[in-house]
């Protein structure tokens, strides 16, 4: 970058222009404005629309990375870190609600494994979905599953219906968690 154009600041100014017109709705003057910038700055830096959704896209992927270790290393059995693990998925989805909305609007190839015709999500978002099943599975307070599948439905289902609920209905981000979280939980716990 040359000298006066912080990326980091494009970048906030992006998700700014996202948050408040989504992907369709967001011009590259619009974030150039909301920057301090002008579009052919922009255009000169390299900086599209797409590449700072891209760079808005790995922020949230370390995000949820982030939320997603203290539940791995933590105690309790795999129903329990797994339950801490869905609310973690939900909280950051909220922490990265009008980026994710950005996507989904425009594409969420970024979520999908390439190449296959029935492409599971990517494994940085279901790995550690597929550790707690297993985990819950071993020690018995999870039935038995196929774990990497099932991350895959689990990462779905809870993600973008939360996402829906609080962006369609409007929920507080308590309510849609709760409810997302209990009903994909109690799908999953082992039978006793």
């Amino acid at each position: 970058m040359a000298k006066g154009v912080d990326i980091a600041e494009v970048v906030l100014a992006a998700r700014r222009v996202f948050a408040e017109e989504g992907y369709a709705g967001a011009t590259l003057d619009a974030i150039a404005t909301a920057a301090g910038l002008s579009r052919v700055t922009l255009h000169r830096h390299g900086l599209s629309k797409e590449r700072l959704l891209g760079e808005l896209a790995e922020v949230a992927t370390n995000d949820y990375r982030d939320a997603m270790w203290p539940v791995l290393t933590g105690e309790g059995t795999g129903a329990q870190r797994l339950s801490r693990g869905l609310k973690a998925l939900c909280d950051s989805a909220e922490k990265n609600l009008a980026v994710l909305m950005a996507v989904q609007g425009h594409t969420d190839a970024v979520f999908h494994e390439t190449g296959a015709q029935d492409a599971l999500t990517r494994s940085i978002f279901t790995e550690p979905l597929e550790r707690l099943l297993r985990d819950g599975d071993a020690d018995g307070s999870l039935r038995s599953v196929e774990p990497r599948e099932t991350a895959t439905v689990l990462f779905n289902l809870v993600g973008w219906t939360y996402l829906h609920l609080r962006t369609g209905h409007r929920w507080s981000p308590e309510r849609a968690r709760d409810a997302v979280v209990d009903l994909a939980l109690n799908g999953l716990l082992a039978q006793t």
